[in-house]
């Protein structure tokens, strides 16, 4: 159920974000301030994770207990919205994904997928939209046999602890965005993606290591070095997304203590969920790992 928050995730991760001063090797963040009676928290998420990788750290967890809600990038608890996806993997106009490219290009698609294990097969799979195809192949390179998110993994222990699971986001307009791109241009990214297999496999692995050091800048940098044509919709991806959070995040912090757990993406740079909240007159400091005797460490 995690495709359509993995494929935005994927997609994040081609655009360029820009440059940005250098931040703390953390991807929890405490924010305070603004006439915030108690602090609430900010976590980056990455979609997809080794099994082994996705795992809470104590402070994480003590976040976790001192919220009386949690917000996803969508409402993972709720089962009709997360079932909601499978409306929109297929294209609209009943477009076929050989209606998208050249039949020397087609040709070129259908040798990956003879030569490569999916999680689909290419005949079922003609009719998606072209990113939701990049997606799981994405997926399909994890280098590692067990996987899991850390959205899976959190939510896991947010309702063990009951606590209230609410989105930033629909399905339905995650899916808008998407449908906001011509598809002949999602499908000139897939076939960048087969053709560069090898490459993209390396770059996986590079991501999974900078999220496991926790460092934002240098996720941040990993961004800047592909100059893929999604870039001409980053607005759509990434900076729009993250204006549209702020005002909702403010709101929900004021009424009592929140965690807000997004890909980690969208937390660097000046137009990026930690700016942004600076701006709004919010304190951000980044949390060590641990917290010790139910007290939160200190930096």
């Amino acid at each position: 159920m995690r495709i359509l928050v993995l494929l935005l995730a994927m997609v994040t991760s081609w655009i360029s974000a820009g440059a940005q001063r250098p931040l703390a090797n953390t991807l929890l963040w405490e924010i305070s301030g603004n006439g915030l009676k108690t602090p609430s928290y900010v976590f980056g998420t990455m979609h997809l994770l080794c099994a082994e990788d996705a795992v809470l750290s104590d402070s994480l967890q003590y976040c976790i207990d001192q919220s009386g809600t949690v917000f996803f990038e969508i409402d993972m608890d709720n089962a009709a919205e997360m079932m909601g996806v499978f409306k929109y993997i297929r294209m609209k106009d009943n477009k076929k994904l050989s209606d998208l490219l050249t039949p020397e290009e087609y040709k070129r698609v259908q040798k990956y997928f003879a030569e490569n294990n999916s999680l689909l097969p290419l005949s079922m799979m003609e009719r998606f939209k072209p990113y939701f195809i990049a997606s799981m192949l994405s997926e399909s390179k994890m280098p590692c046999a067990a996987r899991n998110g850390m959205e899976e993994v959190m939510l896991q222990a947010v309702k063990k602890a009951q606590k209230e699971v609410l989105g930033l986001e629909t399905v339905a307009f995650q899916a808008s965005v998407f449908d906001s791109i011509p598809y002949a241009d999602q499908a000139k990214e897939l076939l960048k993606t087969i053709d560069s297999a090898g490459r993209e496999d390396s770059s996986t692995a590079k991501m999974l290591s900078v999220y496991r050091s926790q460092d934002l800048s240098a996720i941040d940098r990993l961004t800047t070095e592909d100059d893929g044509g999604v870039s001409s919709y980053l607005d759509l991806f990434l900076y729009g997304r993250n204006a549209k959070w702020i005002p909702q995040m403010k709101k929900a912090m004021e009424k009592g203590t929140t965690l807000f757990a997004v890909g980690a993406a969208h937390l660097p740079g000046d137009r990026g969920v930690l700016r942004l909240l600076q701006k709004a007159g919010y304190t951000l400091r980044p949390m060590t790992h641990r917290i010790q005797h139910g007290l939160q460490a200190k930096n």
